[in-house]
């Protein structure tokens, strides 16, 4: 069953996963910024306050987060990803190939590794030791002259990402490709082509499956 404590927790740590304050997780979705302020979960009698459906259906639009998401964060744990099927991340990181990464059921809505099909791969010695980071590896020439064929990107969904920073991105279409983000707004994302001889690209935010920061590159 669920709690009054149980929501409200769920709320913090989808702010959390999107590096926000609660405040700032509604701030985005376009609600008063003390929405989600602790004091304002009891009322001056002490009753209990419940979010609106209205309030969590705005979260989840603001964050791209799916229903499905939301309610893993309702598990006692709320930690994401749930799958026991999925490699531990300790000394190792899961691997996989960017043609294997257009495929369904290797990744969640949210972008995090899920399913079975993942190689795995030591964690490089200079990256912090951060849960749901993964690697994909670069196949072909697109990418060149920043990145080659057989390198891989350690790459972190989750993470805030900025105008100017390397990203991978997939569409609903399946397509994954590495960019580096030239401008996001509340419609459309605009992407920057690693290799010159490949074109910018542009898409509706709609289009758009899930987008995660690169943060590192084993080359």
């Amino acid at each position: 069953m669920l709690s009054h404590e149980m929501i409200w927790k769920a709320i913090d740590k989808l702010a959390e996963r999107h590096q926000m304050s609660a405040s700032g997780l509604a701030r985005r979705a376009g609600l008063d910024p003390t929405s989600f302020n602790k004091s304002k979960r009891l009322g001056p009698d002490g009753r209990e306050r419940w979010p609106s459906t209205e309030s969590l259906a705005k979260v989840l639009e603001a964050t791209g987060a799916s229903l499905d998401e939301f309610m893993r964060y309702l598990t006692p744990s709320n930690h994401l990803p749930p799958d026991d099927s999925f490699p531990p991340q300790g000394s190792s990181i899961p691997l996989l190939g960017f043609a294997q990464a257009g495929a369904g059921g290797f990744f969640d809505d949210g972008g995090f590794p899920a399913g079975h099909g993942w190689d795995v791969v030591e964690f490089p010695a200079p990256i912090p030791n951060r849960a749901n980071v993964y690697a994909l590896e670069v196949q072909g020439d697109s990418m060149l002259p920043l990145y080659r064929d057989g390198d891989r990107l350690i790459v972190e969904p989750g993470a805030q990402v900025r105008k100017g920073d390397r990203v991978v991105v997939k569409t609903r279409d399946g397509e994954v490709m590495a960019k580096v983000l030239l401008r996001q707004s509340a419609r459309m994302i605009e992407l920057t082509s690693l290799n010159p001889e490949h074109p910018n690209r542009s898409f509706a935010l709609e289009d758009i499956d899930w987008m995660a920061r690169i943060i590192w590159a084993s080359q």
